[in-house]
C-alpha cells in the first residue's frame, strides 16, 4: 500500500472526521463538497474536530480519557499529538471542483447521505475524471456496494470501508467486498485503515449494516418506535437503555450524534412497506424526523436533536 492523497467526498458528520483522522495521521487530504454553502457548513466541523482533538489529547496526558485513534498509552507524547492536530486543520484542503479534487488521488473515500441515486449520480460523474490507480471506497452505512459498483467504472478497486461516529476513539472500520472487489484491494484498504489508527475488521459477505449497524439500527428503530406510538419519551427512553445495560448512550443521544438527516435518510428506505408487514411505526418515524429537520433540529452538531447541546 502506497496510498499518499485521500479525497474525502462529503464534508458531514462522518466525513469530515474521517478528513481530519487521515490527515492527523499523515496523508493528504481533500474534502470535495458541491458548492460554496457545503464548505459554509463544513468549515465549522474541522474547527470543532481541532477543539476536540485537542480537548482528547490534554484529557489524555491527565489519564482521565484515551482515544487510541490519537495515540498508544506506550507512546504518548502530548507536544507531538498536538503539532499533528494543528497540522490536520491546517492542511486539509476543501474544493468544489471534482476533477482537481481528485487530481493524482490513491483513494477516494464517498461519505455521501445514504441517498442511492444521489450516490450514482456521483460516481457516474466520477468514473471518467479518475486516474487508473485510484481505488474507491464507500462509507455507505446501509447500502450494499454492489448498487455501485458498474457505476464507478473499476469495479475491481470498489469496496466499502465503513466507519463508526468518534473516529478518534471508536476507531473501528469494517471493510466489506463486493463480488467483484480484486482482493489485492481489499488488503491495501485494510492496511491503509490501519495506517490511520483503526482497527479494520473484515466482512467477507455483503450484508446491509455490516457488523455495527446490522445490530445498531434495530435499536435505533426500537427506541423511535417506543417515542413515535406514544409508549415513552426520549429522555426515559434513553435512561431504560443506559441504566439497563451500561452502555454511556441511549438510543436517542446516538440519533443526536449521527445526525438527524442520517437517520431521516435511513428511516426512508423503510417507509413505503405496507403497514401490515411493518415491523416498526416507520411513517410515524419519518414524519417526526422531517419535523425536526424543518425547525433545524439536525442533532448535536446543530445544538439541538432530542436533546439541546452547548455548541
Amino acid at each position: 500500500m502506497n496510498y499518499k492523497k485521500i479525497v474525502v467526498a462529503g464534508g458531514g458528520v462522518l466525513g469530515s472526521q474521517i478528513a481530519y483522522q487521515a490527515a492527523y495521521c499523515g496523508f493528504d487530504v481533500t474534502i470535495w463538497l458541491r458548492s460554496n454553502a457545503s464548505i459554509d457548513r463544513t468549515v465549522p466541523k474541522l474547527e470543532n474536530l481541532k477543539g476536540v482533538y485537542e480537548s482528547m489529547i490534554n484529557s489524555m496526558e491527565k489519564g482521565e480519557d484515551w482515544a487510541l485513534g490519537i495515540a498508544d498509552k506506550d507512546n504518548f507524547d502530548k507536544k507531538t499529538c498536538l503539532e499533528k492536530s494543528e497540522k490536520a486543520y491546517a492542511g486539509i484542503k476543501l474544493e468544489t471542483d471534482i476533477a482537481k479534487a481528485v487530481e493524482d488521488a490513491d483513494l477516494v473515500i464517498e461519505s455521501m447521505a445514504e441517498n442511492k441515486d444521489d450516490k450514482i449520480a456521483f460516481y457516474k460523474k466520477l468514473a471518467p475524471i479518475l486516474p487508473a490507480k485510484t481505488v474507491i471506497v464507500t462509507n455507505s452505512s446501509t447500502l450494499l456496494p454492489s448498487t455501485f459498483a458498474k457505476f464507478t467504472g473499476r469495479p475491481d478497486k470498489f469496496l466499502s470501508l465503513h466507519f463508526a461516529n468518534s473516529i478518534w476513539k471508536n476507531n473501528l472500520t469494517e471493510v466489506m467486498v463486493q463480488k467483484s472487489t480484486d482482493k489485492r484491494y481489499f488488503d491495501e484498504v485494510t492496511e491503509f485503515a490501519e495506517s490511520m489508527r483503526m482497527i479494520p475488521v473484515p466482512v467477507l459477505k455483503e450484508k446491509s449494516g455490516y457488523l455495527l449497524n446490522s445490530m445498531l439500527v434495530p435499536l435505533l428503530f426500537s427506541g423511535m418506535d417506543l417515542y413515535v406510538n406514544g409508549v415513552s419519551d426520549p429522555e426515559s427512553i434513553d435512561k431504560a437503555w443506559t441504566l439497563g445495560t451500561g452502555s454511556p448512550k441511549g438510543p436517542f443521544k446516538i440519533l443526536d450524534t449521527v445526525g438527524i438527516t442520517t437517520a431521516y435518510n435511513i428511516v426512508s428506505m423503510y417507509v413505503k412497506i405496507p403497514s401490515f408487514l411493518a415491523p416498526y411505526n416507520f411513517k410515524g418515524m419519518h414524519k417526526m424526523l422531517k419535523k425536526m429537520i424543518d425547525e433545524g433540529k439536525l442533532g448535536m452538531a446543530s445544538g439541538e436533536g432530542f436533546f439541546k447541546y452547548n455548541k
